[in-house]
């Protein structure tokens, strides 16, 4: 007879840590799966529509004189309502959605405090609206509905969400979503649902700490300022709803998006259309909306951010409190351009924080006076929870006695110099901006 072969104790022990290691990820590729077609289809189940005609409108912003609003009219199968909740009606959700058919040359018409405008959707179904409201908006709220009403081909109501500041609002903060709040992948949907719904921490999308920053910038040193809160995403309209859940479970303030580009995408043609980069247009036209408000503008090194808010605080001197640069490079051609904006923003008297980590932004604003003390010890504890070492390397400062000079500073290679130190992670957090760089009380002190 032949001799049976024994497996030793070891080989065991490693099969059975092998079989468990393709167990844990059949159970993470199902979460995922299941956490995607849930997600993926979730817009199908809440739009708002009759029949199969939806009017699908996105958060808008604007003043007490004026409001913004953009939305978008589909037609979609039908589904029967009492087949939910399983994963085989996720997946015809799914089908739904990709089947929708925009609605382009129906009406629109929005009623806000006493306005009312009639607007018609665009060949891809998107509507837009800007009204002057015929009486003022309360104090109270800072979220107000606006009534959307679609006559044709099927009577349809809806109603949107518009973010108007409170009087108690002190400056406006202007975010990119992708490489600033989120890690890569937003424009990927694919990679952007995976990482949303693995639970591990690997696939964990926030950076540690943006949440707990971002909650202290909309709430202000006061704690009720309601500061608005406006992001910029070069992701498509559609992904919309991943933005939403994404905000959700990471506790980060809702506030309008605003995106640069419409992606297209459908059986026929299943590649992005992509559109002019508008993000200098868009923040050009926040700073002309909110006139009696300084900003503040936080960016990352890895796309074109640093060229974009060089220009905004050239064309708007004395607007920009603070310019926020995440995730500095040491890409030489990107030093160039990150040179270029600290010189720019030094000579106009602001700061710029090329940030290593939330907590360099956090401890930056509290000496602003943009968030409370406090903010500094709560972005550090969600940094800890998130798996962020708590050691971290010294901030490190370009400070001279006039704007000039921290220019010149600068120009002459220290900021280059500093960013070539540092671990081999990464750069160290540097400063930049002259001495007595004014806080905002200070620039409120000067506009009263």
């Amino acid at each position: 007879m032949p001799r049976q072969r024994t497996l030793s104790k070891e080989c065991r022990v490693q099969l059975s840590r092998r079989a468990m290691s393709l167990q844990g990820i059949a159970r993470s590729l199902a979460q995922a799966a299941s956490g995607v077609v849930r997600l993926a289809g979730r817009p199908v189940r809440r739009a708002r529509g009759k029949g199969n005609v939806v009017i699908e409108p996105y958060r808008g912003y604007g003043t007490q004189s004026e409001v913004f609003l953009i939305g978008r009219v589909f037609r979609q199968p039908h589904s029967d309502p009492a087949d939910t909740g399983t994963f085989r009606s996720e997946l015809r959700d799914i089908g739904r959605r990709v089947r929708r058919r925009s609605l382009s040359g129906v009406a629109v018409t929005a009623r806000f405090y006493g306005t009312t405008e009639a607007t018609t959707t665009d060949p891809d179904g998107y509507f837009r609206v800007h009204l002057r409201p015929e009486s003022a908006p309360t104090h109270d709220i800072t979220w107000h509905a606006i009534d959307l009403l679609l006559e044709g081909p099927e009577r349809v109501e809806a109603q949107g969400q518009i973010y108007i500041p409170s009087p108690r609002a002190r400056f406006v903060v202007i975010s990119d979503i992708d490489d600033t709040v989120m890690h890569t992948g937003v424009a990927n949907k694919l990679s952007m649902l995976w990482r949303l719904f693995v639970a591990d921490a690997q696939s964990r999308v926030a950076f540690p700490g943006v949440a707990a920053l971002y909650r202290a910038l909309h709430d202000g040193a006061s704690g009720i300022e309601g500061n608005p809160m406006l992001y910029v995403s070069r992701a498509p309209w559609g992904i919309y709803s991943v933005l939403e859940e994404f905000f959700s479970q990471h506790g980060i303030p809702v506030g309008p998006v605003l995106f640069l580009r419409e992606w297209g995408i459908s059986w026929k043609s299943p590649l992005p259309r992509k559109a002019a980069d508008h993000k200098q247009e868009l923040i050009r036209n926040m700073l002309e909306l909110y006139q009696e408000l300084p900003f503040v503008l936080i960016g990352d090194s890895g796309q074109h951010d640093p060229e974009v808010y060089r220009q905004i605080v050239e064309e708007h001197p004395g607007r920009v409190l603070a310019v926020y640069i995440r995730n500095v490079s040491r890409d030489p051609r990107r030093i160039a351009e990150i040179e270029e904006l600290a010189a720019t923003i030094a000579a106009a008297g602001s700061s710029l924080v090329l940030a290593a980590d939330s907590l360099a932004m956090a401890e930056h604003a509290v000496g602003l006076g943009l968030v409370p003390a406090r903010a500094v010890q709560e972005v550090a504890g969600e940094r800890v929870e998130q798996g962020e070492a708590d050691a971290r390397a010294a901030t490190q400062q370009i400070k001279e006695v006039s704007p000039g000079q921290t220019a010149a500073a600068v120009k002459e290679g220290e900021l280059q110099e500093l960013l070539s130190s540092g671990s081999e992670d990464g750069p160290p957090s540097v400063v930049v901006e002259p001495q007595g760089a004014g806080q905002l009380s200070d620039i409120e002190k000067r506009s009263d």
